[in-house]
């Protein structure tokens, strides 16, 4: 992927900051994020054929069985029923998360925007065609499809605020941040995260 040439480009944190968040981390290792989990989404609009193959494509981009997503609402204009299969996703853990997210950020050209992260810091991003992934080869009884990429990071022990059982509050301070996340992307990945690039009109 290539950006504007007139984007603006900024240090989102310093390497002081990155080097005291890193001693941060190794004083305590429940204060050491990870990926929770990765969540790949292709919205097609419609039931029938092309929802099947925009499953045989996320299949085989991700290596696990995807599921169907439906809507919950009816909104005529755009033809959708409540409660008809519109969607598809999966959800990568571990491994396989990891391993999805080198192609992803590949596409990217390991770059990420700044508005990407959300406060908790979390991820999201687009694909805009899934042939742009490395090792990702064109059918053309497929089709092309676009995806949505969004990535969880947590630190251990953040799934208890989540779970059936047992549930149970957290600190505040126990939560990620966009600092964090945008280090921990930084050191896993090779990430570099840039401005959101400017349109100039003439």
């Amino acid at each position: 992927m290539s950006y504007d040439e007139d984007e603006i480009r900024k240090e989102f944190f310093t390497e002081e900051q990155k080097e005291m968040i890193l001693k941060k981390w190794e004083s305590n290792r429940m204060l050491r994020p990870k990926i929770s989990k990765v969540t790949v989404n292709i919205a097609v609009g419609t039931s029938g054929e092309k929802l099947k193959n925009a499953m045989t494509v996320l299949e085989s981009i991700s290596g696990q069985k995807p599921v169907q997503c439906t809507a919950k609402k009816t909104i005529r204009d755009f033809h959708i029923r409540k409660n008809e299969p519109i969607a598809t996703k999966v959800t990568l853990r571990g491994k396989k998360a990891e391993r999805f997210l080198e192609k992803a950020f590949d596409v990217m050209d390991f770059k990420l925007k700044y508005s990407s992260f959300d406060k908790f810091g979390n991820v999201s991003f687009g694909i805009k065609e899934h042939i742009e992934l490395p090792e990702t080869e064109y059918d053309p009884n497929l089709g092309i499809f676009g995806m949505d990429i969004n990535i969880s990071i947590e630190r251990p022990g953040s799934r208890i605020k989540n779970r059936y059982r047992l549930k149970s509050k957290i600190s505040h301070k126990h939560n990620m941040n966009i600092l964090e996340s945008m280090i921990f992307l930084n050191t896993k990945f090779n990430i570099k995260i840039v401005e959101k690039y400017l349109i100039h009109y003439y």
